[in-house]
């Protein structure tokens, strides 16, 4: 792997304009020889953090700490090889910026890579890097892992320390990494995360998660279902997280104004001073987020409690459930506003369910008929992120045979 990710040797369009250093390691361990690039949202000592916007990048003080999961790494031989680019304060799934561009999805090159983390994944695609770390908050690792084919995880919430970190929803973001070979991925979580003795004995296949993908996923879906029953020795159980009475919608509603909420009391007096120019469908969001009022907030965080405790009933601590990690293949470079916001809507069905319940999930590259990428998912209990991974990768064997 090369030993930098610096912006004259950037063939795809991943780094951030003031990302123009590296990180030696600083210790020895499981990560030796390895490179890995950080989504502009890790503070580094010494180094701005732009969060994806210039505004930011202007009115923000050079950070005097790093983040603790880039000494982790470091001290367990990794090399850090650069900052890339994020969407806007990680508020997008589209992985473009108007102020930076859109990395190039070296494994899909008409179609966007996906965001907010779309450095991090364009960069691990294109195997400038060995890994990448990235942040998941509505989908802003599971999606563009998915759109570009390569491994990701949705870290248990609070799981990994949010130091450091500028911040989206805290009762929602989770810190992440990407990787383009499976042991690669491992490697990383042994790193990272604690052990865990979670053995799946139950599988589940949520029908309507199923339905909301488009027909790529049909094939990837039922090759994950197969090789998972042939591991564990059952037959799936066809269930619904959703109670009768309640849909995905309403779901998703109830995290987006709870988070949007978090996001305006953590940014909106910021926005407010320094007026940042946004992309139409950020600063979209951000007027959204400004008009939510307290007790709406209230409201969706009630919600939000409820669901999360009857998702992580239904999931039980011995399941693990199969989903598609986004609802189609990554949007074309020039698709419609109106495409890219169907599409956001339907994968955001999919994505609240580990997002609201605070659970793991790990996305599975595949490709579909055409060679595009896909992502399948597996939705572990929360903290049984390694084992996840571990079986994961026991799956993965099985399905090259």
């Amino acid at each position: 792997m090369p030993h930098h990710l610096f912006p004259e040797h950037d063939p795809i369009g991943a780094c951030v304009p003031h990302g123009k250093f590296t990180l030696a390691p600083t210790g020895s361990g499981l990560l030796d020889g390895l490179s890995f690039a950080v989504k502009d949202i890790f503070d580094i000592a010494g180094h701005p953090t732009s969060a994806g916007n210039p505004t930011w990048l202007a009115t923000h003080a050079i950070p005097t700490q790093t983040s603790p999961l880039i000494e982790q790494l470091r001290a367990a031989g990794a090399q850090m090889t650069g900052k890339v680019l994020t969407d806007e304060l990680a508020y997008s799934l589209n992985g473009d910026n108007i102020h930076y561009g859109t990395p190039l999805n070296s494994n899909a090159p008409t179609r966007v890579p996906g965001g907010s983390s779309s450095g991090s994944v364009a960069a691990v695609a294109a195997k400038l890097c060995d890994f990448a770390l990235g942040s998941d908050t509505g989908g802003s690792t599971r999606v563009p892992a998915s759109y570009c084919g390569v491994w990701g995880l949705r870290t248990t919430h609070d799981l990994l320390s949010r130091q450091h970190v500028v911040p989206l929803h805290t009762s929602y973001d989770t810190m992440t990494w990407f990787a383009h070979d499976p042991e690669t991925f491992k490697r990383v979580g042994q790193v990272l995360l604690p052990p865990s003795a979670f053995v799946p004995k139950r599988l589940l296949k949520p029908q309507a998660l199923w339905e909301l993908a488009s027909a790529d996923f049909a094939a990837p879906l039922e090759a994950l279902l197969q090789a998972t029953q042939t591991v564990l020795g059952v037959d799936a159980q066809t269930m619904s997280f959703t109670e009768q009475t309640q849909t995905l919608e309403q779901w998703r509603q109830a995290y987006v104004t709870h988070g949007a909420h978090e996001a305006w009391a953590l940014h909106g007096d910021w926005i407010q001073r320094h007026q940042p120019t946004f992309s139409a469908p950020i600063a979209a969001r951000w007027e959204q987020a400004k008009a939510v009022t307290p007790t709406q907030a209230q409201t969706a965080g009630a919600q939000v409690a409820q669901i999360r405790n009857q998702i992580r009933e239904r999931l039980g601590s011995d399941s693990v459930a199969i989903v598609p990690s986004a609802a189609g293949l990554a949007p074309l470079l020039h698709a419609s506003g109106q495409e890219v916001d169907a599409l956001r809507l339907r994968t955001m069905h999919i994505t609240c369910v580990a997002g609201i319940s605070g659970v793991c999930q790990v996305s599975i590259p595949f490709i579909n008929k055409d060679g595009v990428p896909v992502g399948v998912s597996l939705i572990g209990p929360a903290g049984s992120d390694l084992a996840l991974i571990e079986f994961a990768l026991i799956l993965s064997k099985q399905l090259r045979g």
